[in-house]
């Protein structure tokens, strides 16, 4: 028997294999709430990229990258946050503060760097919290 493309896909996004980015941003989204940050988004789409997760922790939005990798054999999965992803960050969290009306509260920038070996059932975590400024031509938090 053959399923309808939108039952299919629907069943495979629900119940198929995940990634491991896919695995890694809803550990690092329970980690979080365990913190007790309250998540407002995840894999959130604008028009110029996505932004992994984001949160509030008392009254500071949280722009949260996650990197996820099953071994530091090619280095630290934060390390990947180099400039030009904290340029990108920067202007997303700045259209998305901007369309919110949330100009006026405090943000920041966290990293959640996950390592999750192959036959892993536990990732090891590591939050990087305030993990850099923002950056760019007209920083928005200066």
């Amino acid at each position: 028997m053959r399923w309808p493309l939108g039952l299919q896909t629907w069943w495979q996004r629900t119940f198929g294999p995940k990634t491991l980015g896919q695995r890694g941003e809803a550990a690092a989204a329970r980690y979080l709430k365990g913190l007790r940050y309250k998540i407002v988004g995840r894999s959130a789409q604008l028009r110029i990229g996505e932004i992994d997760i984001i949160a509030v922790d008392g009254r500071t939005v949280v722009f949260i990258e996650v990197k996820t990798r099953d071994s530091t054999v090619a280095g630290e999965p934060h390390e990947a946050v180099d400039l030009n992803k904290q340029r990108r960050l920067t202007r997303l969290a700045l259209v998305y503060l901007k369309r919110h009306r949330l100009l006026e509260y405090p943000a920041r920038f966290d990293v959640v760097s996950i390592v999750w070996p192959k036959n892993s059932r536990r990732p090891q975590i590591e939050h990087i919290k305030n993990a850099f400024e923002a950056t760019g031509k007209g920083q928005m938090f200066s």
